[in-house]
C-alpha cells in the first residue's frame, strides 16, 4: 500500500547529548530548508533547536522520558515523514532500548532516517524532501494473516 506525503513534510528530530553540538551547527547551515517543513523534536532537543537556532519546534518529552518512544508512536500513526536523530554509537545510553526501538519502528514504517551528518545532508538535499512522494507503506497484518493460514 502507497500512501501519499505532501511537500511540507513533518521531520522528527532527535540528538544524543555528544550529538547536540552537531545538531545545532547543522540546523543553522540548513535553517531555510528546515523551515519549509513541520518539527518536532524531543525535549532537550527541541528547546535547544528552538532557543539557540531560531526554528519553530513541537517539543516532546526527553528522550529518556518517553520521547523516543512519542516519536515512534507518531510514525506508526503515519505523523512523521523522516527522521533525523544524530545518536552516538559509542555512548551507553540509559534508554538504549528505546533508542533501538525507535530506529526499528522507522524502518518498519519505511521512514528515511539520517543518523549523522552526512546521511542527513543527503536527505535534506534531495528533491524528494520538497516534493510529494509516494511512501510504500508495509501491509504487516495482511501478511500476519496469510502466515497463520498457511499453518
Amino acid at each position: 500500500m502507497d500512501e501519499s506525503i505532501p511537500g511540507k513534510k513533518t521531520i522528527a528530530m532527535v540528538a544524543h547529548d555528544s550529538c547536540k553540538p552537531d545538531l545545532v551547527e547543522w540546523a543553522e547551515f540548513n535553517r531555510g530548508n528546515l523551515e519549509c517543513h513541520r518539527l518536532v523534536a524531543t525535549g532537550t532537543t527541541g528547546t535547544i533547536l528552538e532557543y539557540e537556532v531560531g526554528l519553530d519546534v513541537e517539543r516532546l518529552q526527553s528522550g529518556p522520558l518517553g520521547g523516543d518512544l512519542q516519536i515512534g508512536s507518531r510514525i506508526t500513526e503515519g505523523f512523521i515523514d523522516a527522521l533525523v536523530f544524530f545518536w552516538d554509537p559509542l555512548e551507553p545510553q540509559p534508554h538504549d532500548p528505546d533508542v533501538k526501538a525507535l530506529l526499528r519502528i522507522a524502518v518498519v514504517w519505511n521512514i528515511p532516517v539520517a543518523c549523522n551528518r552526512a546521511s542527513a545532508d543527503f536527505m535534506i538535499s534531495s528533491p524528494l524532501m520538497a516534493a510529494a512522494y509516494r511512501r510504500r507503506v508495509p501491509e504487516y497484518g495482511t501478511d500476519a494473516r496469510r502466515v497463520l493460514k498457511a499453518s
